[in-house]
């Protein structure tokens, strides 16, 4: 038989300016940006992280995958060199790498401090859940380089805000702070500098309670609905439920509510 080979068993030897730290008592997964003091992300970077997402997603010992990073700021963005050295095939790949947390079924957290721009942004805004701090700020500042956001950024923004303030914020290259980005809903939770580690322990917590069944069902359907007629999306919501109706976790959930209990669900 022939051996197979894959350039994905090489990428995933050595990350390149980040780390993978799986906590199985607590079934979560953090993604930790570490390449002080700005966080800078790389182009191997980007597929290496697409690979993790896509790793986490099929560990049964993870729940929840918090996305964060070391020190003051969560990425100033991306290497700006190596946008000029890319193959316009590999730059085609960006958006794809970069929206691995949205295809991945189980709840993403990113929690940033500091600056989140460019591609620190554009990964931020594919994840589940953005907690945000007083001195957060929110960038997608091409324009700046004579370009445009090219991993989906303005696309997943205007979903988001509607396009008057995305044109304000890409064509404008503004930053937007953490407390403003929540008023407009870009951000989940705007907390104190120093609570957004509590504050992220909160949510993993609160989101592990929950059927994981349940919740991979609810991501895609939310995600696959987006763009989405309303009767269509009410068709799609409805076989859904109906799948569901039939699970163990909705068997246990309702056991669990007329008992007065906690629920304890298996993802099944």
């Amino acid at each position: 038989m022939t051996a197979l080979t894959h350039p994905a068993h090489s990428l995933l030897d050595r990350f390149d300016g980040f780390r993978v730290e799986v906590d199985a008592a607590r079934e979560r997964a953090d993604i930790v940006l570490a390449r002080p003091p700005l966080n800078v992300i790389s182009m191997p970077a980007r597929e290496q992280l697409r690979l993790v997402f896509e790793s986490l997603d099929a560990d049964p010992a993870v729940r929840v995958i918090v996305l964060r990073a070391e020190g003051e700021h969560f990425s100033s963005g991306g290497d700006i060199k190596g946008f000029l050295e890319a193959s316009p095939e590999h730059v085609s790949r960006l958006a794809w790498n970069i929206a691995a947390p949205a295809r991945c079924g189980k709840p993403v957290i990113a929690a940033a401090r500091g600056y989140c721009f460019g591609v620190g942004f554009e990964i931020s805004l594919a994840c589940d859940f953005r907690i945000a701090t007083d001195t957060t700020q929110y960038a997608l500042p091409e324009q700046k380089l004579g370009q445009i956001p090219g991993s989906g950024g303005s696309a997943r923004l205007q979903k988001m805000v509607g396009i008057t303030r995305t044109k304000d914020i890409v064509m404008r290259s503004r930053r937007i702070p953490g407390r403003q980005a929540h008023d407009w809903g870009v951000a989940t939770e705007c907390v104190a500098d120093a609570e957004l580690e509590a504050a992220t322990d909160r949510l993993v917590d609160e989101l592990r309670a929950f059927s994981p069944l349940a919740q991979r069902t609810a991501k895609k359907l939310l995600n696959d609905t987006e763009d989405a007629t309303l009767s269509v999306a009410i068709e799609l919501e409805g076989h859904c439920y109906s799948r569901l109706r039939s699970s163990n976790d909705f068997r246990e959930g309702v056991e669990a509510f007329h008992g007065k209990r906690r629920p304890n669900f298996n993802g099944t």
